[in-house]
Order: structure tokens, then C-alpha cells, then sequence
């Protein structure tokens, strides 16, 4: 049997079926192009998340406008991309566990393969993999710089970390991981920027100790989009991780925007058809939460700001429409989905428009991976 598919290339929007993962690929190349401008001559570079996006095809357009490679959360994520020939791939995580460190090793022989450590067990870990599979990883010390999930004080703990990469062939420490993850969704730019500030001077206070032992630390490497402008700037980076300035979503729409912030645009959305208006007060949608994460809040109806999304069931999405002439069967809609990141993990493709055209599907090849 034919796998179902939302669309065909050279399909209309309007006939496509629904609930689909539309990406806009005017917006999308826009983003694109701002964050490669954002970062020429700044001598910061991006390694782009593709924990995002989940996709081959936009990971290696990224890379043709500058990105150093990628970067994941899972090694079953990387393995997607070292497939689809990218060559430098950073796992942002910890990996524990027989399976997954040997997959790690074995990808290490098709592509330059980085891993974060914040304890010594794990470092011990990874050069056991490392010798009994002959390849060389690519190691970084998780520095604790606010998001207060993983990684190790600043400081000693980092410095004895780092020394014991450094003397445990065939590792190769590379440098620091200093990402905080709620300083993203700050609100106010003034807090996020505070909030980098202080993230920039413990990266900053840390590498400078590391040094003193004698220890190179070639990359300090974090960002994300809500704040790379300040990473970007600290004279303390030189890599950012920005991933969801391909797409954007509600939560980082919902941001105050600082006077420096790039703009930019929302191209995902998640297309989806009026199934029922039982009353006129209330409008149902085919998109609930197999079609949408709402881990971040509800998704917004793109360009209906008469339009509501106020509840989401398994497969069923209600929409408060206080006009009852808003919306009638069949109507479609986009909606801006609250996270883009999970809501992506949800589909097997992204259809791809141009204008009112349907121009590719894109296979989410990493969606689902769990190792």
C-alpha cells in the first residue's frame, strides 16, 4: 500500500489534506539569510540545532550558508544526519548506557562526532567506547550557566573535568557547553540580556581557569535563538546553537523584541480544517495534540487574531468563535504551533509551499528517535 502523504508537489494549498506540517519557504530562506548575516565577520559561527527541524534537507542548507555542522540531542539523531553526509555533528548530551555509546563510536569512523560530559564516570565511559572501537570523540565539558538541568558547577569542578579529558587518550577535549535554556523565553529583553551576561561570565571565569592549567579550550560553544545576539557579542563565544529561527513559533513569538533583535518570520504552521460547528460559539478543528505540542501553550490561528484556540483533545482542536458567521465546514486554517520543536517530531514530513503552491515534501527522517 501507498504511504498517505498530505500532499504531492505542484498540489493548491487549499487542497491539501489535513492536519499537515507546512513550512513557508519564503520565510523560511529569509531566516536563513538573517541568521547567516547575523554572524559574518563576527567571528562566531553557527553549528545549527537540528533537534529543531529533524530534517537532512534543511540541516544541509544551513551548512551551505556557513554552519561548521550540527548539532542533536539524541545519537540516534546524528545518525540521520551522518547518513545524509553531514560531517561534524555534536551531541549536546549526556550518553549513558552500552548501546548508545558504542552507536556514538561507530558513527565516529564517517564523521568528526562530539559528546558533553559533566561527570568523571562519563568521561571513563567514553574512553572505553572510544579504545575498544579505535576512533577519536570529540569531548565538552556541560558548564551549569542557569538553565540548572545538566552540567557542572563553573569553576573546579569544570577544571578537573577538563584535565581528566585531556589526559585520556584517544579523547579530545575540545572546549565548554554553556547553554541556558530559559533565558530563550525570557520576555523582556533587559532579562535576557542580564541573563547572558551572567551565563557569559561564568563561561568566561571558567575557560580562563581551564587555560591556567595549560589546557587549550578551542570552543565555547551555547546560544540559542531568543538570545545568540548576546552570546554572539560577549567576546566569550565563538559558536552558537541557534535551531528554532528556521520556524519560529507562539513562545518565541510571544518575546519582547529588543531594539537589535532580528525579526524573524514564522514558517511553520500547522494547516488544519473546520470539522465541526456544532454551536456558533465553538468551531472545531481536525488538529489537537497529535497535530500540535502544547507543552508551551496553545497554538494561535496565523492571521485570525477573531479567532481563539482555546482546548486540544487527542484529535480535536476547539476554537472560540464569538462572531458565528467566522467560520464555516471546511474552512482552512494555520495555525503557529506553541513549540516547534515537538510538534515537528509529530509528522513525517514538512510540506513545503511557495506561495500557493505546494513545491516539495520533506522527509523528518530523525523524528521519533528515542536512542
Amino acid at each position: 500500500m501507498t504511504p498517505w502523504k498530505a500532499a504531492r508537489p505542484g498540489d493548491r494549498l487549499d487542497a491539501i489534506d489535513t492536519p499537515a506540517l507546512v513550512l513557508d519557504l519564503d520565510a523560511f530562506e529569509r531566516n536563513l539569510a538573517r541568521m547567516a548575516e547575523a554572524l559574518r565577520g563576527s567571528g562566531v559561527r553557527l553549528r545549527a540545532h537540528a533537534k529543531c527541524h529533524k530534517t537532512p534537507e534543511i540541516a544541509l542548507r544551513q551548512i551551505a550558508l556557513g554552519a561548521a555542522g550540527i548539532c542533536c540531542q539524541k545519537v540516534s539523531e546524528a545518525a540521520v544526519f551522518v547518513d545524509a553526509g553531514i560531517s561534524d555533528v555534536l551531541v549536546t548530551n549526556q550518553v549513558m548506557g552500552e548501546t548508545k555509546l558504542r552507536h556514538l563510536a561507530t558513527l565516529a569512523r564517517r564523521a568528526r562526532m562530539g559528546v558533553l560530559v559533566d561527570h568523571p564516570q562519563q568521561v571513563q565511559a567514553l574512553v572505553a567506547v572510544a579504545q575498544a572501537e579505535d576512533v577519536t570523540l570529540d569531548v565538552y565539558v556541560e558548564v551549569n550557566v542557569g538553565a540548572n538541568r545538566c552540567g557542572v558547577a563553573p569553576g573546579e569542578e569544570a577544571v578537573r573535568l577538563a584535565q581528566q579529558i585531556a589526559a585520556s587518550a584517544p579523547l579530545r577535549f575540545m572546549g565548554l557547553h554553556c547553554y541556558h535554556g530559559p533565558a530563550q523565553h525570557l520576555r523582556a529583553p533587559q532579562d535576557r540580556a542580564a541573563a547572558i551576561a551572567a551565563a557569559a561570565e561564568a563561561a568566561r571565569m571558567t575557560r580562563a581557569a581551564i587555560e591556567a592549567c595549560g589546557i587549550a579550550v578551542e570552543r565555547v560553544t551555547g546560544a540559542g535563538t531568543g538570545s545568540f545576539l548576546h552570546e554572539r557579542d560577549s567576546g566569550v563565544f565563538n559558536e552558537i546553537q541557534a535551531g528554532s529561527y528556521v520556524f519560529m513559533d507562539r513562545d518565541y513569538g510571544d518575546n519582547q523584541r529588543g531594539e537589535h533583535d532580528i525579526g524573524f518570520e514564522h514558517a511553520l504552521f500547522v494547516r488544519t480544517t473546520v470539522m465541526s460547528r456544532a454551536t456558533p460559539e465553538r468551531a472545531i478543528v481536525d488538529a489537537g495534540l497529535k497535530a500540535s505540542s502544547v507543552d508551551s501553550g496553545m497554538p494561535t490561528v496565523w492571521q485570525r487574531p477573531d479567532l481563539r484556540y482555546v482546548k486540544a483533545a487527542d484529535e480535536h482542536g476547539a476554537l472560540a468563535t464569538p462572531d458565528a458567521a467566522a467560520l464555516s465546514l471546511g474552512d482552512q486554517l494555520m495555525l503557529v504551533p506553541g513549540h516547534c520543536d515537538p510538534t515537528v517530531n509529530l509528522y513525517d514530513d514538512l510540506v513545503c509551499v511557495r506561495g500557493e503552491r505546494v513545491e516539495a515534501l520533506w522527509p523528518i527522517a530523525a523524528r521519533g528517535a528515542l536512542l
